[in-house]
């Protein structure tokens, strides 16, 4: 397949989201931009989020897993099931009662403005970090299979990639991605079928056959039963559902977009839909990531241990290069399919990257403008003045992006989808801690020690899992860590704070 055919396939895509973005951004206010002005419909959100929850890192990362862990990862995703309950129950209910625009608002009302203003900061961390490392992995493909046979350089791609993520949001926000999430949806998961139907199609299996090859070869063992490893299940288990909880009930930009919803009941529709969503096609992606690796074994690819630095190291060779991993899918489709397979990656893989990117760049900027910078506090802060405001905080973190998704490429190991759980844990276990501690206690925390707090926690975390197997008598730490900095935060919080109640007095 032609590389200057695929690169036209991605410009008329763009076309088509620019097309979306100018249409829903007509009459746009700031309002707009940063809640939908709160007449989003809960499936349509519903149905458009299961792109943003899943992004660019599960089309490509969680198939290639399968080669090393498995179904492993389906332990996690159950947790994540359980987390989205908590969520629709717990926190949604909060959030709607208060009409909040941005859901940190919570903590200046219950613990203060420091508290708040430390909540805000901790997310901007962590969702700059999650977005601009799932955008990373999508322009690196776009980049090793599609751009570098034109010339076209990493860094040219970035560039213009969030050159055309700015267009499309930069006046809509909010109520124009509800639309574009849902069209990327619809694209990445045609993709998906279509993948699976071809492989299953080429290697003459039916269901049944296919999954039955699969755990012939123990593609599909999921339970870890020993409590040491990082993939023993009831780790995965709990921490699936506190990162759910923590980056999805947490997340302003997962939250933006449900509370867009008028009211709670259609809200926490959405919110369960999308949890039995999750689920469907997160087992269907790792079903494609078994199939990939028997396609890529009757091209005479091969599994090989060999010792790295005296470590034990699994391999897939094909052609004399080690696939395994981030790599399978796109040299599948690209090297070893037919040319209709590239477009339908190609399509798949561009629709699984907006949703994750242009909504957290909505996001971002709404929280910093809000949290931050207090826009919707200043006394006599026009419209206008609001909308300079945004636009030059969204450009801004276009750039952060891009300078992210650099230091990205210098430190890439292969597997993404593990980097990002590990980043997610150290990142969103002091805001967990923070909600938790306001929600569950009486107390009243002393502002100026909880930036010092939400620092240590998280400092001594990434001591003891550098050490976790030497001090632990051989355990290893995983998914749980988020839970572990979590506890260690509320623990320090409720070690510096003083008997109070739990009034609130934010209202937005």
């Amino acid at each position: 397949m032609s590389s200057a055919i695929l690169l036209s396939i991605i410009l008329v895509y763009f076309s088509v989201l620019l097309g979306i973005a100018f249409y829903t951004s007509r009459h746009s206010n700031n309002e707009s931009f940063f809640i939908g002005n709160r007449n989003s419909k809960w499936w349509l959100v519903a149905f458009g989020m299961i792109g943003t929850s899943l992004s660019g890192m599960t089309f490509i990362s969680v198939p290639g897993t399968v080669g090393k862990a498995g179904f492993d990862y389906f332990q996690v995703v159950i947790g994540y099931w359980l987390g989205y309950f908590a969520v629709a129950f717990i926190l949604l209910p909060l959030y709607y009662k208060l009409k909040l625009t941005s859901i940190y608002t919570y903590l200046e009302g219950r613990l203060g403005m420091t508290s708040y203003k430390t909540g805000a900061l901790f997310f901007i961390l962590s969702r700059t970090l999650g977005a601009t490392l799932r955008l990373y992995l999508v322009i690196k493909v776009l980049e090793k299979f599609v751009l570098n046979d034109i010339g076209i350089p990493f860094e040219v791609t970035a560039v213009v990639i969030l050159g055309l993520i700015l267009l499309y949001t930069f006046r809509g926000g909010v109520k124009t991605i509800v639309w574009t999430d849902t069209l990327q949806t619809t694209f990445m998961l045609l993709a998906l079928v279509v993948c699976v139907g071809y492989i299953i199609h080429s290697l003459h299996y039916d269901l049944g056959s296919a999954w039955l090859a699969m755990k012939e070869k123990g593609y599909t063992r999921l339970i870890q039963t020993d409590p040491r490893s990082p993939g023993f299940f009831l780790k995965q288990l709990l921490g699936g559902a506190f990162i759910t909880i923590a980056m999805t009930g947490l997340d302003q930009e997962m939250m933006q977009k449900n509370i867009s919803v008028s009211n709670l009941k259609d809200s926490r529709k959405n919110m369960l839909t999308l949890s039995f969503l999750q689920v469907l096609v997160v087992f269907i992606f790792l079903s494609l990531g078994g199939l990939l690796y028997l396609y890529a074994a009757s091209k005479g690819g091969v599994f090989q241990h060999i010792m790295v630095n005296g470590k034990d190291q699994l391999q897939f060779i094909l052609d004399g290069k080690n696939i395994i991993g981030d790599d399978i899918f796109p040299i599948l489709a690209f090297h070893y399919m037919p040319p209709f397979i590239s477009i339908i990656f190609i399509i798949g893989l561009i629709s699984a990257l907006f949703p994750s990117a242009d909504g957290a760049l909505t996001a971002l900027t709404s929280s910093f403008c809000i949290d931050i910078l207090g826009i919707r506090r200043q006394q006599g802060m026009t419209e206008e003045a609001q909308k300079r405001t945004r636009l030059i905080v969204h450009n801004a973190f276009a750039l952060i992006f891009l300078v992210c998704v650099f230091v990205f490429r210098s430190v890439d190991n292969g597997s993404l989808i593990q980097v990002l759980l590990v980043v997610a844990g150290y990142t969103y276990g002091p805001l967990l801690a923070l909600f938790t501690f306001g929600i569950f206690t009486a107390r009243r925390v002393k502002n100026e020690l909880v930036p010092i707090v939400c620092i240590a926690a998280p400092v001594v975390c990434y001591i003891l899992k550098q050490h976790d197997t030497a001090w632990l008598n051989g355990y290893s730490i995983g998914t749980e860590l988020l839970i572990i900095n979590a506890g260690l935060t509320f623990l320090l919080l409720y070690l510096t704070s003083k008997k109070g109640n739990t009034a609130i007095t934010a209202t937005d």
